[in-house]
């Protein structure tokens, strides 16, 4: 009896020691982000924006460590069943972030459900993420495809525009958001008369400038983002189409490219859930810090980063800091209210944030703020059953 008690009670304390070891383990976050590529500033600005809220906060969320772990995504779908696999099987990571290629994360959604582990989407809009794949361990920090479109549009028919061709490349992210443009183009009276894309990441567009040219639309809506959206905005104005039939485009049309698209860029509107120059404390603060830590200017893809950052930093403060409390962290992660600096957004139930979507026209190396396109727009996450 004697022996059997000084076992269990080696056991218990060994058991105790683990627990207390565990909660005091660092949280692994994997981050599988484009780190080559079309899209690797993008990953890299994403990346950036999620540490400099975690060094904020003293390098920790809810007290505990942040560990990291990376693999790149290389914007290819075909890698990344295997790609994320290495996170969760090999790295054994507790939350993944990831990542910019719609394609890419719809793959991720399905492995972190089949897994049960805690996914948030800094950035890729794949309606499907919360719409038939929405689970409770998935939320997003940035958009559905749906919904910078589904603005554009609703601005360029009050413009008066009506008749319009759209323009992208043929994968999940441009035909979502050029559903999404027509959707509230065609609702405010505007016709679109041709559809036109061409295959992910290919950038020769002289033919379909050429078809452009020859149709004479009131307007063009474009969706490209990266090194595909600084060829495209250039080649539009070196065709001269620029000074016929004005360009709008979803904002990542322009966000993180300014720079490199010079002259051909300048006057351009566009929609997007962030402008650079919102005048708010919050907006003022975070770039101010970022610039000093990163001696860059933070763009959408660092906000969006930033505020992943905060979706798991309220998730983990629900479950105090337990990560295998991940049904506590999911619900909490859903019912969040972020204070972003593109201004405060709550979720969807589905998990995708509901928020103000606003005009901006850009001037020098901003897109800068010209009003508010649609108030707390929120997908209408199709197809998802939560």
């Amino acid at each position: 009896m004697t022996t059997w008690l000084k076992l269990s009670s080696a056991a218990l304390a060994a058991g105790l020691s683990l627990g207390a070891h565990a909660q005091g383990a660092p949280i692994k976050v994997g981050l599988m982000l484009p780190y080559s590529g079309t899209y690797a500033s993008l990953g890299n600005m994403i990346e950036n924006g999620f540490k400099l809220y975690v060094q904020e906060q003293g390098g920790k969320l809810a007290g505990r460590e942040i560990q990291y772990f990376k693999v790149d995504d290389e914007s290819d779908p075909s890698k990344a069943t295997d790609n994320v696999n290495k996170l969760i099987k090999r790295d054994q990571v507790d939350v993944l972030v990831g990542t910019v290629h719609s394609g890419v994360a719809l793959a991720m959604a399905k492995a972190a459900k089949d897994s049960n582990t805690l996914l948030i989407v800094p950035n890729a809009g794949a309606d499907a993420i919360t719409g038939p794949l929405c689970g409770s361990n998935i939320v997003r920090s940035s958009f559905s495809n749906w919904q910078p479109g589904y603005s554009t549009g609703v601005v360029m028919a009050q413009r008066g525009h009506k008749r319009a061709m759209t323009i992208t490349w043929n994968y999940a992210a441009g035909s979502e958001t050029v559903k999404g443009f027509t959707e509230a183009f065609e609702k405010g009276g505007g016709k679109v008369i041709k559809d036109l894309n061409l295959p992910f990441p290919n950038v020769e567009f002289q033919a379909l400038l050429t078809e452009i040219a020859a149709q004479k639309p009131d307007a063009v809506f474009a969706f490209f983002a990266g090194g595909g959206a600084v060829k495209f905005v250039k080649d539009y104005a070196a065709a001269g189409l620029n000074k016929t039939i004005p360009l709008y485009g979803s904002g990542f049309l322009t966000d993180g490219t300014l720079e490199a698209q010079g002259a051909s860029a300048q006057g351009l509107m566009t929609t997007l859930h962030y402008a650079d120059n919102l005048e708010t404390p919050r907006n003022n603060a975070f770039r101010k810090s970022f610039a000093l830590t990163y001696k860059a200017n933070a763009d959408v893809y660092a906000v969006q980063g930033y505020d992943a950052a905060q979706l798991l930093s309220a998730g983990l403060a629900a479950a105090k800091g337990d990560i295998g409390k991940k049904d506590v962290i999911g619900a909490a992660m859903h019912k969040a209210t972020v204070d972003s600096p593109r201004g405060k957004f709550t979720m969807s139930a589905a998990g995708n944030p509901v928020q103000d979507m606003y005009v901006r026209e850009a001037k020098g190396v901003n897109n800068e703020f010209r009003s508010v396109a649609v108030k707390a727009l929120a997908d209408p996450a199709r197809g998802c059953k939560l």
